[in-house]
């Protein structure tokens, strides 16, 4: 079995999360540079633990301060600082708030707190967008059954409803990250049963167009907030489709979305890593904000380093204090990312739809490739992902929390 050549000498990678699909991608990109990788997990039957790329695997309960105490005892038994990476929401908000604790044994870097909890702060977000006239559609956010009443007769149908945070309660009864209503009963439906697992709510105007109509610009910006990697990928296909992620996309050249993106970030003196999610609306051929992430890789990041960019790697060698790569320049080659299992969903659904023929999801998947979780030096994940779909789908309860998308 294949094993990267790894360098004791270098300084760890930690990556908190490699139990997510970011995590076990960026450990195989950190990896094949010759760097050490530590993964803290909180779910030890995940797939992405079955990597043969991490020096090491720590479990812990990734949602208590149980956290910090781990970052901590692996920190103290390391001969040099690690550089620190996060891999969800959760984990930037509790390293963050812990920041004075962590700075003696690891390299990070993490923008002010409060612009950190405006940016994951859906609610925050949207009416800072809305103060700074950023292009945004139109938006109600719900609290009360005063908030869901008005907006419901003033929105114009289509429309998106999504949390505000996908707190654990949300997701221990639902995979769903949003949801696409058709009409004010569908509105009113879908609060109703969802807002007792949701702390508040945002429903928006919806942006007309296929799936892909959406770009994504990566950026890292360093501790004086200068944009030392940009990279900006467009969809093919999502999952679930409508309301999901990507599960194919390509690297794209769209100037009017690095530029707003550009703009919001530099706006906040920003720093560390970000991206910025936005839509061309059909209707009024605009492009508009969908939302940020911050503070983590995501996971059609690695389609940069695909392309010849090296995004993840140039946070960890700015961080470490090594020369950086000379390659953070976007080519434009068309490199496409793809995650096998949910685009196969994805285009099923499409097909069925008489949306997608066989020819041209065959031509969609043709040029060069990277995949989300398949690696041929590094197999186990890919099937271990499969066995854990097959085992969740024989279970009532996984079966119920995922009607929704299978029904769309």
């Amino acid at each position: 079995m294949f094993k990267p050549k790894i360098n004791l000498d270098l300084a760890y990678a930690v990556y908190i999360g490699i139990d997510t699909m970011p995590g076990l991608q960026a450990s195989r990109i950190l990896s094949r540079k010759g760097v050490p990788v530590i993964g803290i997990a909180g779910d030890r039957n995940d797939h992405g633990c079955l990597t043969n790329t991490c020096h090491k695997i720590i479990y812990t309960n990734r949602e208590s301060e149980e956290l910090i105490t781990t970052l901590i005892d692996i920190g103290k038994n390391l001969k040099q600082k690690a550089v620190l990476f996060t891999g969800q929401e959760k984990d930037v908000l509790i390293v963050s708030k812990n920041r004075e604790k962590l700075k003696n044994y690891y390299h990070f870097i993490f923008t002010e707190q409060d612009v950190i909890e405006m940016l994951i702060d859906k609610i925050a977000f949207y009416k800072y967008c809305i103060k700074e006239n950023l292009p945004i559609p139109k938006t109600f956010f719900l609290n009360t059954n005063e908030d869901l009443e008005k907006a419901a007769d003033e929105l114009n149908y289509p429309a998106l409803l999504k949390p505000n945070y996908r707190s654990p309660k949300w997701v221990e009864h639902t995979t769903i990250k949003a949801f696409k209503v058709n009409n004010k009963n569908e509105l009113i439906s879908n609060y109703n049963k969802y807002k007792q697992w949701g702390d508040g709510f945002v429903v928006q105007e919806w942006i007309e167009g296929p799936d892909s109509n959406h770009y994504t610009c990566n950026f890292y910006f360093n501790k004086d907030s200068i944009p030392l990697v940009t990279f900006v990928s467009k969809k093919i296909r999502q999952w679930p489709p409508r309301v999901g992620q990507g599960c194919i996309s390509e690297e794209s050249k769209n100037d009017i979305v690095l530029n707003e993106a550009l703009r919001l970030f530099k706006k906040l003196n920003f720093k560390g890593l970000c991206y910025l999610d936005m839509k061309f609306d059909e209707t009024t051929g605009k492009y508009l904000i969908v939302e940020p992430n911050i503070c983590r890789l995501t996971g059609r990041a690695p389609l940069a380093e695909a392309s010849g960019v090296e995004l993840t790697y140039t946070m960890y060698c700015d961080l470490a204090g090594l020369e950086l790569p000379k390659n953070v320049v976007q080519k434009y080659g068309n490199v496409k990312w793809i995650h096998i299992r949910r685009d196969l969903q994805a285009s099923y659904f499409y097909w069925r739809d008489k949306q997608l023929t066989l020819k041209d999801w065959w031509k969609s998947w043709q040029g060069k490739r990277t995949y989300a979780i398949f690696d041929w030096k590094d197999p186990k994940p890919f099937f271990g992902d499969f066995f854990r779909i097959f085992k969740l789908y024989t279970k009532k309860a996984e079966r119920k929390k995922r009607h929704y998308q299978d029904s769309l």
